[in-house]
């Protein structure tokens, strides 16, 4: 089927790249932890930048964090670091990279209590998504109650960079939360209702 003319949220218009993930990830439901991770490692390491700059990233990212297997992150050690800092594929910042280390042993630690990390995320919402009935991209929030206690809890777990708005984007990526507007195709798609 063709995706020509069909309506979308505003935001991922202007590049291929941006539409693609619109039309394929953004709001999906997401049950598995490397990809979990993944979103992890990319909305920290986009805080204070774009999320476009993160997508053309993303690639190198994969190679460089070696598919996002917290197992081999949390194994990262200071010749790891040197060459993450000297990768001009992603973001080098110094504490965004130490944090994403940092954050692969908490995340470890979370699937070892929890069974997975998507067990512990998805409790959250009992499993099912939430889904909103925005119209306009100004109603979306950056932040929610549910983001901010999820934010809270990772940070008493250890986590870093870890911010309620990083968290909300988070849920929204992996699909915990819906927030395609009503007016776009991906939201009757993903629901099973029309507008």
């Amino acid at each position: 089927m063709s995706k020509q003319g069909l309506t979308r949220c505003p935001w991922c218009v202007g590049t291929d790249l941006y539409r693609r993930y619109h039309d394929e990830e953004w709001g999906v439901p997401v049950h598995d932890d490397q990809r979990h991770f993944e979103f992890l490692v990319l909305e920290s390491a986009q805080a204070g930048l774009s999320w476009s700059t993160i997508l053309k990233k993303r690639e190198n990212y994969r190679k460089a964090y070696r598919g996002f297997d917290p197992r081999v992150v949390v194994r990262f050690g200071p010749r790891d670091r040197e060459r993450l800092l000297k990768d001009a594929g992603i973001v080098r910042n110094r504490l965004k990279i130490e944090s994403s280390i940092n954050n692969a042993k908490r995340f470890l630690e979370v699937q070892e209590e929890f069974g997975s990390f998507d067990n512990y995320l998805w409790g959250f919402v009992e499993g099912k998504p939430l889904v909103n009935k925005w119209k306009t991209l100004s109603e979306i929030p950056a932040k929610t109650d549910l983001s901010d206690t999820i934010s809270k809890d990772l940070k008493k777990r250890g986590f870093r960079f870890v911010g309620s708005t990083i968290i909300y984007a988070h849920l929204q990526a992996v699909g915990v939360v819906n927030d395609h507007l009503v007016s776009c195709f991906r939201y009757g798609e993903l629901t099973g209702k029309n507008a």
